[in-house]
């Protein structure tokens, strides 16, 4: 796979995997864990299905909650880290517009920060979809715009002025569901009514400008689009450059807005 194919697709290499689990997921994506599965209602016996589930965040939150859990993501470094950090949960290998389950089989999806990457959204939801049973929920979390995420709109501006638009676009496609209008005209499009978005205000916490900047690029697929010389001259600027979202005594602290939408099968 091509770097613009895989920054597209959000495709990570085994180690960008390792590197995303040990530093993305305490800075961004833990919080959201609990909230996605608070939405879900997971609980003990339920069947929960975490669909682009990555290293396995949610469905181990999920399962430490009771609930019997199968993460489903098609990127093998992604789930090698998941099947190592917790071999009870059920990981597969596959598609989330072709998910591997019969009709009605859980009684929560969930899928967070997912939507973004997948080849067929409307596809994508439709199947999650399918496999809820009625009465359960399916619920999708994606990231607020990037304008609304003062710290990534910095990052992008950085990365577009040292290397291009290609590259920066490597870094916005996290954020291209940032209108809940049109993530609502998504589920809209796949045939489920009734679902209602929750904006909800997080915090992305690094421990340092370094830490940040080497999480964006070892632990996304930008470590397959810029080179060591440029990661160093990131570095550099970075140090600059970003320097209004560090506290004195040097740690990351900055507003990480996301779209909770939920919605109840009939």
């Amino acid at each position: 796979m091509e770097a613009s194919q895989a920054m597209e697709s959000g495709q990570l290499t085994k180690t960008a995997a390792e590197v995303y689990e040990e530093f993305f997921v305490p800075a961004l994506f833990g919080e959201w864990a609990s909230r996605t599965c608070d939405a879900a209602g997971a609980a003990q016996g339920q069947r929960l299905l975490d669909v682009g589930c990555g290293t396995g965040c949610v469905a181990r939150e999920a399962a430490r909650r009771g609930a019997a859990v199968t993460g489903l993501d098609p990127n093998e470094g992604m789930l090698a880290v998941a099947r190592r950090l917790d071999p009870k949960v059920d990981w597969r290998d596959g598609f989330a517009e072709k998910i591997p389950f019969d009709d009605g089989r859980f009684d929560a999806v969930t899928c967070q920060f997912g939507l973004m990457f997948f080849e067929d959204r409307v596809k994508a939801l439709a199947e999650m979809w399918r496999v809820t049973k009625p009465g359960g929920r399916l619920v999708v979390v994606t990231w607020d715009s990037l304008e609304r995420t003062p710290g990534y709109a910095a990052m992008v501006a950085l990365l577009e002025r040292l290397f291009g638009e290609a590259v920066a676009d490597g870094l916005r496609a996290p954020f291209v569901l940032g209108n809940p209008a049109e993530v609502l005209g998504l589920f809209q499009a796949a045939g489920i009514p009734g679902a209602s978005a929750d904006t909800q205000v997080g915090r992305a916490r690094f421990p340092s400008i370094a830490d940040w900047v080497h999480t964006d690029v070892k632990g996304w697929t930008l470590a397959d689009a810029i080179d060591d010389a440029q990661y160093a001259q990131l570095q550099q600027a970075a140090q600059e450059e970003l320097k209004g979202f560090a506290a004195a005594d040097g740690t990351v602290n900055f507003d990480s807005p996301a779209h909770i939408v939920t919605a109840q099968k009939a």
